[in-house]
């Protein structure tokens, strides 16, 4: 994970996994709960995700402490299997500005370099996304689709 500029967050991942199977472990709403669960003790207790341009995305998190959060998002460009498009809202309970998030998968020898790059609309919120040990999450997340694609 790096930053870039005042406002972006990108992160680049290489799976072992072809572009196709890593793309669909992003969208399909069966898939997405068994990994996309950031640190342990979390546990994904609602996923939609509509999968078309439109569609609308709803992900709901619970740990083992009672704590939740969620995210909704629209997604606005889809390109199956090299790239997805959308913007999100985290709701901490309250909701965050717009994160506008490209994800990339591209044929990387026997695998696939994803790179998601976050446009956030100004530093404050970009280093407030930063606070929340987003970082330690996506890498755990990233871990548990490693051994699912």
């Amino acid at each position: 994970m790096k930053t870039e500029g005042d406002t972006q967050i990108v992160i680049t991942r290489h799976f072992a996994a072809p572009p196709e199977a890593v793309y669909r472990a992003h969208m399909d709403p069966a898939i997405i709960p068994q990994w996309l669960l950031g640190p342990d003790g979390w546990t994904m207790t609602v996923c939609i995700n509509e999968g078309k341009v439109g569609g609308k995305i709803r992900y709901e998190w619970r740990n083992d402490k009672g704590h939740s959060f969620h995210i909704t998002a629209e997604i606005l460009a889809l390109e199956p299997p090299r790239r997805i498009v959308h913007v999100e809202r985290m709701f901490l309970p309250d909701p965050t500005p717009d994160n506008h998030v490209e994800t990339l998968f591209e044929p990387d020898g026997a695998g696939t370099l994803m790179t998601m790059r976050m446009t956030l609309p100004d530093e404050k919120t970009r280093a407030m996304m930063l606070k929340t040990g987003m970082e330690r999450g996506m890498e755990m997340s990233y871990a548990r689709l490693d051994k699912l694609a």
